[in-house]
């Protein structure tokens, strides 16, 4: 499988998964949309469509005028060519718009980690099999899904954020929260300015370090779940 990877800031990355990719033998061409890299004309030579994380909101586009052209390219993958589809934080966000839903600012941001909650659908769908009914993860967002688009299916929940996963159609799903993270993670996306001043907002100033912490004494679990969510996506993906 070759994965075209589209990403809005070059340290959020697919973390963890590029070990899985590598194990297995599957290749992932990253896209750094926020440094003026283009879209590809044609979806041709790409087995699958993962967008990343990013600092800045789906309604920016003054600011960056290619998350316009990035949510019709998505659309067009998913929608019109049935495009296996994997979204982290922004990407959930664009993938919710890019079929008609709407996306706004969090009336409480989450950062840190925190508890979601598989649906029903989630608990007996293949994307989360073998994970708990209930788990932990980090999360580092300020806006979040407020309407589905028509056909999808949540997935996930938290109290603070209705719409934590979600699926649609047969191959696209995208997470709020994220599974992808390293060692190194924590620190490196608080080195982006946009991120440390939401840490700094939610949890307060300073934080970074116990966040860190929290992070690291849950890695090897979070790294587990991570591994049996991507065994399960390419399972779920896969064509019949």
């Amino acid at each position: 499988m070759h994965i075209l990877v589209l990403q809005h800031e070059r340290v959020e990355h697919p973390g963890v998964f590029r070990k899985f990719l590598a194990e297995d033998g599957h290749t992932w061409e990253p896209i750094e949309l926020d440094e003026g890299e283009k879209l590809p004309d044609s979806l041709d030579g790409y087995d699958a469509l993962w967008v990343m994380g990013g600092p800045m909101d789906t309604w920016q586009e003054d600011q960056h005028p290619w998350l316009k052209d990035e949510k019709a390219f998505i659309r067009r993958a998913v929608e019109e060519n049935g495009m296996p589809y994997l979204g982290l934080c922004l990407g959930h966000q664009l993938l919710a718009e890019a079929l008609g839903g709407e996306v706004g600012p969090s009336e409480t941001p989450e950062i840190g980690v925190l508890e979601v909650q598989l649906t029903e659908a989630g608990a007996s769908g293949v994307l989360f099999d073998g994970l708990p009914v209930v788990f932990e993860c980090l999360q580092w967002h300020s806006a979040e899904v407020k309407a589905l688009p028509q056909g999808a299916q949540v997935l996930a929940t938290s109290p603070d954020c209705a719409v934590q996963a979600m699926k649609w159609g047969t191959r696209a799903y995208s997470m709020q929260f994220h599974m992808e993270i390293e060692a190194d993670t924590v620190h490196t996306w608080n080195n982006i300015p946009e991120y440390a001043g939401a840490l700094d907002k939610a949890i307060g100033a300073d934080k970074v370090t116990e966040l860190d912490a929290a992070c690291a004494a849950r890695m090897d679990t979070f790294n587990d779940m991570a591994e049996r969510l991507y065994i399960n996506w390419l399972q779920a993906t896969a064509r019949t």
